[in-house]
């Protein structure tokens, strides 16, 4: 990634993936998807760059595309319960608390591939609030990279697709975001290689200017 000059994004909605973005539960993933890996024989590298950011059985789809579906949500509710088990390691990504305090009073939302008892068990972990609107895994029918979250949310907040920002970290989740008219700024390392509207760090390097009808993004250090 290479420095680029600040920026300003104004935005009326703001639309918040949690793994990698406000919570890092990578310690997690790793071992609950390495462990799967290995159960099916299947390369661990190859698997860690297909989950993030989906749905864990849309992610099973493209890795076993020959088993069945119900097999898949099956398995999938394994690995849920085994995920929400499990929160050593989980720490909310550098800036995310004050980036949600800031937040007050502005329209935003949680947009998740995890289920409701997920993403509350990491989001406490973390020791983050949840906001009031949560689209989470039982709110839609289709996974990221499939923009029905992103829609969704911003049609129960009353926004415009065009007037939301989207904050990813994942090749999914940014490309979800851009087929539902949104901007993008992507959140850490992953983000960078496909091509959000601007790419940080870690929640640092946002400042968030709440105005009369959203808010000013102030990106520093924003990275192409």
């Amino acid at each position: 990634m290479s420095i680029a000059e600040p920026v300003v994004i104004a935005a009326r909605a703001l639309l918040l993936d949690m793994d990698g973005t406000l919570v890092n539960s990578d310690a997690v993933v790793e071992r609950i998807w390495r462990r799967w890996a290995d159960q099916h024989a299947l390369d661990g590298d190859d698997v860690m760059r297909v989950v993030h950011g989906r749905q864990g059985h849309a992610s099973m789809a493209l890795l076993l595309p020959d088993r069945p579906v119900e097999q898949n949500l099956a398995d999938n509710a394994r690995m849920l319960a085994a995920e929400t088990a499990d929160m050593d390691g989980v720490v909310p990504v550098p800036g995310a608390s004050a980036f949600l305090t800031a937040l007050a009073g502005v329209p935003h939302a949680l947009v998740t591939s995890a289920d409701v008892p997920l993403s509350t068990a990491r989001m406490a972990a973390a020791g983050l609030p949840l906001p009031a609107l949560r689209i989470t895994a039982e709110s839609v029918g289709a996974s990221k990279p499939d923009p029905e979250g992103f829609l969704k949310a911003a049609a129960e907040l009353g926004i415009a697709p065009a007037d939301c920002v989207v904050f990813e970290d994942s090749g999914a989740g940014i490309q979800a975001g851009q087929a539902a008219g949104m901007r993008v700024v992507g959140v850490g390392e992953r983000a960078a290689a496909h091509a959000p509207d601007a790419v940080v760090r870690d929640l640092r390097e946002i400042a968030v200017e709440v105005t009369e009808d959203g808010v000013r993004l102030h990106v520093r250090g924003a990275r192409t």
